[in-house]
């Protein structure tokens, strides 16, 4: 029966190069002969193998879409250079790197070369700040304890720039070929070289200051600017404030997570504050003027006539200035009546007669008209 590399893949002819690669993936791992001990198998993955082969290759699946057919494409390429046949990856164990493979042969035989540079890790700093910090922004000066750039050697890990020189293991390529034979064919795999770590480079002599690691270890002072408006769990990014990076590779960041402490007299509701403060009793009947303090200064808060224990009043943008854009939150003021438990005997007398002029009935009608 005649095959078609596109229904071996169970991909259709508009399938992209990412398309093809995944759907080799799924079914080389399904059937490969060390997970799949079924009769078959190895020849289904041998199959799969032929057609990631040709399909995976711009110009082999342009030659083979002119075919039609594996038959035809197979019978007019036998003799072309790379072939088609699938490979045996089944001496290789089950410890290989699908994606390597994949590369190999579908580039040509090169493989996937990988950069020898790591970046550096990041960082977190867990930092506490007061409410008013908070509320209103500040600045900060921290020690880091970090792995930054060697300055003696600038991150090479060599004592000069002479003492760099071709890795002698792959002649600078950064990676090593191995030719192995199957019962399928040659096949070749391309892996980092191990001496240079995939950088082409190999250091003769270390840096004395680093030890050839390209990075030392020190206490940073950085300042961190706190940003007006921020909470509990607000997350802040230095840009390379990290470790250091290897190899060329870039410095992690450092995160900065805030924590506010509680403060012993406002509560705080998202960008609300909230506070209590004492009433006198003659100003809740009369009504007047207090002072109320807030986090920036003392401000002037009117109460009217008759007020009751426990009122909130709203005091608009005297709270936590917005993180993200402009104006505040409010502060809440709850006012608590207070009632003196020790009076003179004047104040108790003036008491009494006030209780005769507007009697218990108009102190309390409220309560059960």
């Amino acid at each position: 029966m005649t095959k078609d590399y596109y229904e071996t893949l169970g991909i259709s002819k508009s399938a992209s190069k990412e398309d093809i690669k995944k759907a080799y993936k799924q079914l080389a791992k399904k059937y490969h002969p060390d997970i799949n001990k079924d009769a078959g198998a190895q020849e289904k993955f041998k199959e799969i193998n032929e057609a990631a082969s040709v399909l995976g290759d711009d110009e082999k699946r342009k030659q083979y879409d002119q075919f039609g057919d594996a038959d035809s494409y197979r019978q007019a390429f036998s003799g072309a250079r790379g072939g088609f046949g699938g490979f045996d990856f089944s001496s290789f164990g089950g410890s290989f790197d699908f994606d390597d493979i994949f590369d190999t042969f579908f580039s040509g035989g090169r493989g996937r070369r990988r950069s020898a540079a790591r970046d550096g890790a990041d960082l977190r700093y867990d930092m506490e700040i007061t409410l008013e910090e908070a509320a209103f922004g500040t600045e900060k000066e921290i020690v880091i304890p970090r792995n930054v750039l060697c300055e003696h050697c600038h991150g090479t890990g060599a004592e000069s720039d002479s003492d760099i020189v071709t890795c002698p293991d792959c002649n600078g390529a950064g990676a090593v070929r191995k030719v192995q034979r199957t019962p399928f064919g040659m096949f070749q795999s391309t892996t980092t070289c191990r001496n240079c770590s995939g950088s082409g480079k190999s250091i003769r002599k270390r840096c004395h200051e680093c030890g050839g690691s390209g990075s030392v270890h020190k206490e940073s002072i950085m300042q961190v600017k706190i940003p007006a408006g921020s909470a509990t769990g607000t997350n802040l990014r230095i840009v390379g404030g990290g470790e250091a990076g290897q190899r060329e590779g870039s410095p992690g960041d450092l995160y900065i997570v805030l924590h506010v402490k509680k403060h012993k007299h406002f509560e705080r509701d998202s960008d609300d504050l909230y506070i209590k403060v004492p009433l006198a009793f003659t100003t809740a009947a009369l009504g007047g003027e207090i002072t109320v303090p807030t986090l920036k200064e003392d401000a002037t808060l009117k109460v009217p006539s008759g007020t009751q224990s426990n009122t909130i009043f709203r005091m608009r943008g005297k709270g936590i200035s917005h993180l993200h854009g402009s104006g505040a939150g409010d502060q809440l003021v709850e006012v608590v009546v207070y009632v003196p438990d020790k009076l003179s005997k004047k104040a108790k007398k003036m008491l009494e007669d006030f209780e005769k002029e507007v009697g218990k009935k108009g102190l309390l009608g409220k309560l059960f008209s």
